[in-house]
């Protein structure tokens, strides 16, 4: 059996902002800045980017990467964090790095919060019908429900409000599994475009392709929560990591 090529989700990306900017994107550059030197235009030609984040050291690095190429609003739908206290702390976490963080000052960036119902969580990942998923490790099929979840979350949120593109900071941590995100946000994409094919007055956000653990990207994450003295969750969020995360040490 011929073995599936995989897809570098990274070179997608570069090739998306090259679209939005017209301008090739330098190959080593980790702050969005472009052959010539020159960045985008100005602020108000910037496109519209709802990106759904999980934590702030994840969200470090993607705002420094892609600040100067959108309008970003921060979306903040996690309920499968587990307990409320450490949902929290995470969420207090990313609002102080954000009134500091040069990226996210100088780009304006706007944060919003969804609800937090657990519930949702525990009947999007059917762990309760399918006990077995609870043990699964990550990247499984618990997990792949869960990005479902809350990328759909966006997706509909991104498309009520107007925004142009839709992506997640997920993919930045090696323990999350990029191509599944990827593919979620796709097949969101084409199932509300089918659905609207015969009415062009129905804006349908693009997904923002991204695996930004390349290009040195989780190592620069960690370098900005070194320097901003951020917290670091031990655990991916919910209460089955916590389990996994006990047994590994």
């Amino acid at each position: 059996m011929e073995e599936k090529q995989k897809i570098n989700y990274q070179k997608k990306l570069e090739k998306m902002l090259q679209e939005i900017t017209g301008k090739n994107i330098c190959e080593n550059t980790n702050a969005g800045l472009l052959t010539n030197g020159s960045l985008t235009p100005t602020k108000s030609l910037k496109p519209k980017l709802l990106l759904h984040a999980c934590c702030g050291p994840c969200s470090s690095y993607v705002l420094e990467y892609l600040y100067k190429f959108f309008d970003i609003t921060v979306f903040y739908y996690n309920p499968n964090i587990y307990p409320r206290q450490e949902y929290e702390r995470r969420f207090d976490e990313l609002k102080k790095l954000y009134t500091k963080f040069p990226p996210s000052i100088e780009g304006k960036v706007n944060v919003v919060e969804q609800e937090y119902e657990p519930q949702e969580f525990y009947n999007a990942v059917g762990t309760q019908k399918e006990p077995e998923l609870a043990s699964e490790p990550e990247k499984g099929e618990r997990c792949r429900r869960c990005y479902e979840f809350r990328l759909r979350r966006a997706f509909e949120f991104a498309a009520a409000h107007g925004f142009d593109y839709f992506c997640t900071t997920l993919s930045i941590s090696p323990f999350k599994d990029a191509e599944k995100l990827n593919i979620i946000g796709e097949q969101l994409e084409e199932q509300a475009k089918l659905k609207a094919q015969h009415d062009e007055a129905i804006k349908i956000p693009r997904w923002l392709y991204s695996d930004f653990k390349k290009k040195g990207g989780f190592k620069r994450s960690l370098e900005i929560s070194e320097e901003y003295g951020m917290y670091r969750q031990e655990y991916c969020g919910c209460i089955y990591s916590i389990k996994t995360a006990i047994m590994e040490k």
